[in-house]
């Protein structure tokens, strides 16, 4: 994707939204149950965007998203990469790796003698796997992995956030924040006097 390109200025300020809307939410927190609770739904809805925007990046290109029990990410999530350079790490290592072992741990040769393809003159064989357009034969390139990596990732970060938003919304029907407290009791002493 071009670095001037309107997709990626969108993605950019998607991702900047949802970190500063969770900050923010934090730190309205002590005074406003309420407003942590929007802030914190803002947050999640700037990430369910950048989500949509790396599937359409995947559609676009014709690459492939890949199932979350996908071997590629299962690896990826046994990383636990807590940086944009263990990302990078990880992909670099991802390329080598299926550059010189097939997807299945089986070399090229071994993965035709295993699965018993038969294959008449001029004929290529082709398995394709639960991932769309991904075979034994074709190593992901390093724009699939990338893509699917920041996908696995916003899936995680969107999916904390749902658990704190219950959190949230039930702490705010328990308790309210400060503001709330505030107008409890602002009311009662007005309907006292």
């Amino acid at each position: 994707m071009a670095k001037r390109s309107r997709t990626h200025d969108q993605m950019v300020q998607a991702a900047r939204s949802g970190v500063q809307n969770i900050a923010e939410g934090s730190q309205a927190s002590g005074t406003s149950k309420k407003m942590e609770l929007k802030l914190t739904n803002v947050a999640r809805a700037s990430l369910e965007e950048l989500r949509l925007d790396y599937e359409d990046f995947l559609r676009q290109r014709g690459l492939p998203l890949l199932e979350p029990e996908h071997p590629s990410l299962k690896r990826f999530k046994e990383k636990r990469c807590a940086k944009l350079d263990d990302v990078r790490r990880w992909v670099k290592e991802e390329t080598e790796r299926q550059k010189a072992v097939g997807e299945h741990g089986l070399s090229r040769t071994a993965t035709d003698k295993a699965q018993n393809i038969q294959s008449g003159p001029g004929s290529v064989p082709v398995r394709v796997s639960q991932c769309q357009s991904t075979t034994p034969f074709s190593p992901l390139s390093p724009e699939t992995l990338a893509a699917n990596a920041a996908l696995s990732l916003l899936n995680l970060a969107c999916h904390l956030l749902d658990r704190q938003l219950a959190a949230q919304a039930k702490a705010f029907i328990q308790e309210g924040g400060f503001t709330e407290r505030l107008h409890r009791v602002r009311s009662r002493q007005r309907s006292s006097k």
